[in-house]
């Protein structure tokens, strides 16, 4: 699992966290009556220390599509 900027431009910013949590579904076992989620990557809006703000989004073949997933919209030339 690794915390991730939705707006990377963010991360430079000493005001800013991380506020998209990418992982792989083996890092969240099913516990008693919880539905597995299918293998691969997902995401979800979350900052660290804290619960999700989102139900995950996924699944993802690759790290990279759940993040390039997450940060889809974000105006690269602000």
């Amino acid at each position: 699992m690794s915390m991730e900027y939705f707006d990377p431009r963010r991360e430079p910013l000493a005001t800013s966290l991380p506020d998209v949590e990418v992982f792989h579904s083996d890092d969240y076992p099913s516990e008693d009556g919880e539905e597995q989620l299918e293998p691969g990557y997902y995401w979800w809006a979350c900052f660290p220390g804290c619960l999700p703000d989102s139900e995950p989004r996924g699944p993802f073949a690759t790290y990279e599509e759940a993040l390039a997933d997450a940060r889809e919209g974000i105006d690269d030339d602000d």
